[in-house]
């Protein structure tokens, strides 16, 4: 008897890449006695992307196109989740190339791990010049943070893990993603199952590879809402945040209160020093990622990583200021998914 696997992507305004997406999802080779579904959760596109999933739609019965009215990833994956037939559900990105054994390797890690969910590690990768210095800075240590999920090599348990591969029991012990979060709701989900005496799962058999963003302002924003939510799954948890969801909004806070001092007539030296220190700092990493990539990349790495710092921090302090309020939802202008 065939056993079916269905992919679940969200999606909104990806006309120019999701031809693409759809032909690398429909090229998986499966094992034997598998068949495929593809779920796409389209969030509203108003720039021709619904047009051209029902055309690709049109030619290949496996894909499906699923309505998403609340236009955010959450909401997305769990429209698709309630549609989807298969025994094992994958999540995919629309924005990330698959090796064309992914779903092959997810399914041997589920059964080798006997996990609950199970995933590759998160390699970023970039074609235009600021983008391969976003994708080299988000490898880097300076980034991640101590972070395994961006470990090529590492195989074994993790807290969190990129995209995901759930067996359909998994999905129905620990419940869907959260549609208050506009991010983080993977992080949040992965937290529920190691919470609930669940495992995750990383192995490095597992291929990708995702396009950042291709603009340091774009880098600002997603990391902007990325350091807005993570409080409110920590809230949500009673989770303590770690030392690396913590740095940036404390050097942004004090750095704030340092120069709000300074404009007061305080002595500006203290404020000056942090800066300059801070920069020595961002100039020795984007040193150490030049090394470790291209040196050629090196006038764009300062921006890159002080947009990842600076973005993650004034967010997370946005973020923990609405916590501390009680407020429940988020901000209106945190709540868009943007590129």
């Amino acid at each position: 008897m065939t056993r079916l696997v269905s992919v679940i992507v969200p999606c909104r305004n990806e006309r120019a890449h999701i031809g693409a997406f759809c032909a690398s999802a429909a090229a998986q080779a499966l094992p034997p006695g598998w068949a495929l579904e593809v779920l796409v959760a389209d969030g509203l596109s108003d720039d021709g992307t619904r047009e051209a999933l029902q055309e690709l739609a049109a030619r290949d019965a496996r894909l499906r196109i699923i309505d998403n009215p609340g236009r955010i990833v959450s909401s997305g994956l769990n429209r698709a989740l309630a549609a989807a037939r298969g025994e094992v559900i994958v999540r995919m990105d629309v924005h990330t190339t698959y090796a064309a054994d992914y779903v092959a390797q997810c399914l041997a890690a589920l059964e080798r791990s006997g996990a609950d969910n199970v995933g590759g590690p998160w390699h970023a990768v970039g074609d235009t010049p600021t983008q391969r210095a976003v994708a080299a800075a988000f490898q880097s240590r300076w980034l991640a943070g101590g972070a395994r999920s961006r470990d090529l090599a590492y195989e074994g348990p993790v807290d969190t893990v990129y995209l995901g591969c759930w067996p359909r029991a998994s999905l129905e012990r620990f419940g869907g993603f959260d549609e208050t979060l506009v991010r983080n709701q993977d992080d949040e989900h992965n937290l529920r199952i190691t919470r609930g005496g669940g495992r995750v799962w990383q192995s490095a058999a597992i291929r990708s590879s995702y396009r950042p963003r291709g603009r340091v302002a774009q880098v600002f924003r997603q990391y902007l809402q990325y350091g807005y939510w993570k409080p409110f799954v920590m809230r949500k948890h009673g989770q303590p945040a770690a030392l690396r969801h913590l740095v940036p909004g404390a050097f942004v806070l004090v750095l704030a209160l340092l120069l709000l001092a300074a404009l007061l007539g305080a002595p500006a030296w203290p404020a000056l020093g942090l800066a300059g220190v801070y920069a020595a700092a961002v100039l020795a990493a984007s040193l150490a990622v030049a090394a470790g990539s291209e040196w050629k990349l090196l006038p764009r790495l300062p921006a890159v990583i002080a947009a990842y710092h600076f973005g993650y921090g004034i967010g997370s302090l946005l973020g923990w200021a609405d916590v501390l309020r009680g407020t429940r939802a988020g901000r209106g202008r945190f709540a868009r998914l943007t590129r």
